[in-house]
């Protein structure tokens, strides 16, 4: 489904959410038009390794890498500056928002597609995030009786999201408040560079 540009709903580490091709404008598309989000808003990414950071990013710095190293696989994400060309829709501000999710059945599906895949939750904007398969079909019946949504059976922990920092210039600011808290980050990367 992935390989053809079509949408998967998964659990991740925290919720249900919508994975997608980031690499095909089309797919993007879908996910966008399922969620009746506003172009302007961005999504994050998934990533299938550590490794595929460095191919979305112009640069990794040291207290990005040192949040990596602490907190990956697991649910913070981190936004760097993007690299050119990137979708728009990808993109906040000009930089990308990333993470290498903890053990999940998105992480695995991730994985084995090998690329990067979009991270929204999977619920309609304004809904709340959806911690199991039959929270998703309630919000999305029409696109998965059309065969536009595939939906992997399973549970979600919910809770809180993932945490969301901007690193850049060597300062780290706090977007989101989520599953990781700013001491342990701030345990990582000294208050000092906080933005």
């Amino acid at each position: 489904m992935l390989a053809e540009g079509g949408v998967v709903a998964v659990a991740t580490e925290t919720f249900f959410g919508l994975l997608a091709d980031a690499r095909r404008p089309a797919a993007i598309d879908r996910v966008f038009a399922l969620k009746g989000r506003d172009a302007a808003k961005s999504v994050a990414l998934l990533l299938p390794s550590r490794e595929a950071w460095s191919s979305l990013v112009t640069e990794i710095p040291p207290p990005a890498a040192r949040l990596a190293d602490a907190f990956w696989p697991g649910p913070l994400t981190i936004a760097l500056p993007a690299q050119p060309g990137l979708d728009a829709r990808l993109q906040l501000d000009g930089a990308v928002a990333v993470r290498w999710p903890g053990p999940s059945d998105a992480t695995r599906l991730v994985a084995a597609f090998g690329a990067p895949v979009t991270a929204t939750s999977a619920n309609p904007t304004g809904h709340p995030p959806a911690e199991k398969e039959t929270d998703v079909a309630a919000f999305f019946p029409e696109a998965i009786a059309r065969g536009e949504l595939f939906v992997v059976s399973g549970r979600a922990p919910g809770g809180a999201p993932s945490t969301l920092v901007r690193v850049e210039g060597g300062r780290m600011k706090v977007l989101r408040q989520g599953q990781i808290r700013e001491s342990a980050l701030v345990g990582v990367v000294p208050s000092t560079a906080l933005g």
